[in-house]
């Protein structure tokens, strides 16, 4: 069927949330049955000439709500039993993604964030385990500290500031469960419901969803070469509470802010009273040029609140990361760090310090900026090999993944698709877009992709991206 709908670009609430609106409204109604059928994301995205993202946004908050039902092949139809109208839909900010229970035999090659697990120091891990254990005493066991081990946060104030440019005390660093425990302190502390938040076009959908699920109105800002328009930000909302970024290496572009947006983001984040969340995931892997600084060393305001994870260095399944504050905003964490966690496990954090104090921690990164570097440029190089000039590959200045483009192939959502099926694990780029379009393409992690299994590797998804003739 054909929606007949409008939207306003001057209304300040994103596109996807007025689409949603509209379609609820027609649903309350009656304009739309249950049963109904609506037109495809494709079709209703080229209607009102967004991207199609956009309206997959639109379609996952509606899903969300119970008011559609998406059918697979046979499309997305209204809620309820046809022939019965139902009434209107209490609207709600919140948007998961669903949840999929996939049993995996191991790390999938292309899978993004996921660090090189085949390098991992295990025995030594194993030995530091041991130890800490063994030390462990009563009071260890009794309690934990919740802003965490103090030992560790001495040990990240001390790696921040050599490594980052970070001036910190301890006092000012708070151990989380990884980077979305970091978001949960900071949108717990500093937002209330409705408050507006700037977050990157296309970006990290998880920051995303964790925003809408605490109310907050999430204000899409378009990146471009030189990372997030602040202008943009500006104009759409001036006085934004908080501004979440990648600046290092934006995700998933992999461009970096540059010094003019960072000063300009800076300025108006003291200017306007708001306040910036830096995302450093993967800053400790760059291959070209010196490593950029992180955009909290420039903060002369203490407006930036830094987060860092050890997910993407160590391994994710050790769920720890860390948010330095500004001194200001040292004490309301911690409170809320003790209501919301009441401490973190001790055992891991023992482990991590001494990591981090015998430097074991510095050595790693070492090692596997290299290793990183080597399966990057034979990854990229057996790309071009295999497709040629039906591929454009921007490998980037750093992270752990790049971005391949394949001009004329099929929608990046159904590669991927097709890609699961032959046990590869790329993300597809569009679904990272919320309002901007950013166009096709592939995420591909080269983390998990050893040298000498690339080109095997790329032949398999050159069968996914143009199959033969069955």
């Amino acid at each position: 069927m054909t929606l007949h709908l409008t939207l306003d670009k001057a209304e300040t609430d994103p596109l996807f949330l007025q689409i949603a609106a509209r379609v609820r409204s027609a649903i309350a109604a009656g304009h739309i049955s249950p049963g109904g059928k609506l037109p495809s994301a494709r079709a209703l995205a080229a209607q009102l000439a967004v991207a199609r993202g956009t309206v997959d946004a639109a379609y996952a908050l509606l899903a969300g709500e119970g008011a559609i039902v998406s059918r697979g092949s046979a499309g997305t139809v209204v809620s309820g039993t046809p022939g019965i109208r139902i009434g209107a839909l209490e609207h709600t900010p919140f948007m998961f993604a669903q949840a999929r229970a996939v049993e995996r035999p191991g790390p999938l090659p292309f899978q993004i964030g996921l660090p090189a697990l085949d390098a991992f120091p295990r025995n030594l891990w194993s030995s530091l385990t041991v130890h800490a254990a063994r030390a462990a005493g009563m009071l260890d066991m009794a309690e934990a500290d919740p802003a965490g081990l103090p030992a560790l946060r001495q040990a990240v104030a001390a790696y921040l500031g050599v490594a980052r440019g970070i001036r910190c005390s301890a006092a000012q660093v708070l151990i989380t469960f990884g980077y979305q425990g970091a978001l949960t302190l900071v949108r717990s502390v500093l937002l209330k419901h409705g408050d507006p938040v700037w977050i990157e076009d296309p970006g990290y959908p998880m920051a995303r969803q964790a925003l809408e699920t605490a109310g907050a109105r999430v204000v899409p800002i378009r990146v471009d070469k030189d990372g997030l328009r602040v202008a943009s930000g500006i104009a759409a909302a001036p006085r934004a509470k908080l501004a979440v970024v990648t600046p290092t290496h934006q995700c998933p572009t992999g461009v970096a802010l540059s010094l003019p947006r960072r000063l300009e983001l800076l300025a108006w984040a003291e200017e306007a009273g708001s306040w910036i969340l830096e995302d450093d995931y993967d800053s400790e892997f760059r291959y070209v040029g010196r490593p950029l600084p992180s955009l909290k060393s420039l903060d002369r305001g203490e407006r930036v609140l830094y987060a860092g994870s050890f997910s993407k260095v160590l391994f994710p399944a050790l769920r720890l990361g860390y948010l330095v504050v500004p001194p200001e905003l040292a004490a309301a964490f911690l409170r809320a760090s003790r209501l919301l966690t009441l401490g973190h496990p001790v055992l891991e954090q023992k482990v991590v310090a001494a990591f981090m104090q015998k430097g074991h921690f510095a050595r790693h990164i070492r090692r596997m900026r290299i290793l990183y570097g080597e399966r990057r440029r034979v990854l990229a190089a057996a790309l071009r090999a295999e497709f040629g000039e039906r591929i454009m590959v921007d490998a980037g200045a750093g992270g752990m993944h790049l971005v391949a483009r394949f001009p004329g192939a099929a929608d990046d959502a159904e590669l991927v698709k097709r890609a699961a099926r032959a046990g590869l694990a790329p993300s597809a780029l569009s679904k990272m877009a919320m309002a901007h379009d950013c166009g096709q393409g592939l995420l591909l992690g080269f983390t998990n992709v050893p040298a000498n299994d690339a080109a095997a590797i790329v032949a398999r998804l050159a069968a996914v991206i143009h199959p033969g003739p069955s």
